[in-house]
């Protein structure tokens, strides 16, 4: 199965919403931990599930799924690449266990533009290693 990622930092939401239908996406997976905190109001998970982000992609034809078990509960930390690596090690069948009902393709979403950056590419390193196929947007 094809897996992609990207991040909406410094995006503009129709940019965003384009670079996802230009890559045949169809549900994207929001792997924030507080996804209704976002500092570009478009993309935060607002109360009503037609605002925020849930309501940019269901207006483009976008499932939307937050599964903040996801999310990198060690962004405060130095070596929080390392320490996320570790849980999804121990963890990560149960914390990505719900991927697989969602529909595919689909694409892992976080705030950081590039992937190189953001725990998203953790996640899809260890899908990768399950034998998914990994795409970055960038």
């Amino acid at each position: 199965m094809k897996v992609y990622t990207i991040g909406y930092g410094g995006r503009k939401p129709q940019d965003f919403v384009e670079l996802l239908k230009s890559n045949g996406v169809k549900s994207v997976v929001d792997v924030r931990l507080r996804p209704d905190r976002s500092s570009m109001g478009t993309y935060a998970k607002a109360k009503e599930p037609d605002k925020g982000i849930e309501g940019l992609l269901k207006k483009a034809d976008f499932q939307y799924v937050s599964i903040v078990e996801l999310g990198n509960v060690f962004l405060d930390f130095d070596d929080w690449q390392e320490r996320y690596s570790t849980l999804l090690n121990k963890a990560g069948d149960l914390l990505t266990e719900r991927l697989l009902i969602v529909p595919a393709p689909f694409s892992l979403m976080c705030a950081e533009k590039h992937a190189e950056g953001c725990h998203r590419k953790i996640i899809a390193d260890y899908l990768l290693a399950k034998g998914y196929e990994i795409s970055h947007i960038e």
